[in-house]
């Protein structure tokens, strides 16, 4: 397959911080059954190629399952995914709903990306019931981490990241975040090197969330000390794994 060949630096990163990661932290385990959270985005299909090649390199059992979750804007955007599955022999599940436009919807009180994330994360936790997994992985990345940290700070009143690793339902699933320590730029790469089949986000509330607000703040402050963006990233990441150790 086309993705096991030689690695450029983006890949090698994205592979290697994945498995240093997973080292680190206890992330899986012999027999895991790990469903992988695709969304099309650029981070869950590096994510989906990282975890097949760690599939590869593990030297234990574990399998995989790709779960996809369409919002309704666009019954037909996750084609490229279905087009990728007859090369590939990955196990999926695509699930076609309405939770998107629901959540925008004027009578809602909540915002509409907390809706959907809400109602897409119920979902995927279902269908990792329904399939009897045992891991559930989401593909935030360290630049997600920070932006995480100060909207939590900024609009919530409070400390909190994303964490590598939290048990659910009493332990029986646990939901990890394989990617959490590589920045986007070698995500980008990687993806590019790889040619994955990335596709857009057809909602109307892309590029208007807190989320993008709080990304865009950090990027003015990176953009005058090229420093910046590695220590705040550094110093999270290690506050965040600092954190889950302690409480491990």
């Amino acid at each position: 397959m086309g993705f096991r060949k030689k690695l450029n630096h983006a890949q090698k990163t994205c592979l290697g911080r994945c498995g240093k990661l997973m080292q680190e932290t206890g992330m899986i385990h012999p027999g895991a059954r790990i469903g992988i959270a695709l969304s099309g985005g650029v981070d869950s299909w590096v994510m989906t190629i990282v975890l097949m090649l760690r599939q590869r390199i593990v030297p234990f059992k574990l399998e995989l399952m790709i779960l996809h979750v369409n919002p309704g804007f666009d019954n037909y955007n996750h084609g490229p995914l279905l087009d990728w599955l007859q090369e590939h022999q990955v196990s999926a599940h695509i699930e076609s709903t309405d939770i998107g436009p629901e959540s925008h919807k004027p009578h809602q009180k909540k915002s509409a990306c907390f809706l959907c994330s809400w109602a897409r994360r119920k979902i995927l936790f279902d269908l990792c019931q329904k399939y009897s997994l045992t891991h559930l992985a989401m593909g935030h990345n360290a630049d997600d981490l920070a932006a995480t940290f100060f909207m939590n700070l900024t609009q919530n009143g409070r400390v909190g990241g994303l964490s590598p690793r939290e048990a659910f339902f009493n332990g029986k699933l646990t939901l990890i975040r394989p990617m959490l320590t590589v920045e986007k730029k070698f995500i980008k790469n990687a993806a590019r090197r790889w040619g994955l089949p990335v596709w857009g986000n057809p909602c109307p509330s892309a590029g208007i969330s807190k989320r993008i607000e709080i990304q865009e703040i950090l990027e003015n402050i990176y953009r005058h000390d090229k420093k910046y963006r590695k220590n705040i990233i550094n110093a999270l990441k290690k506050w965040q794994l600092d954190l889950m150790q302690e409480f491990t």
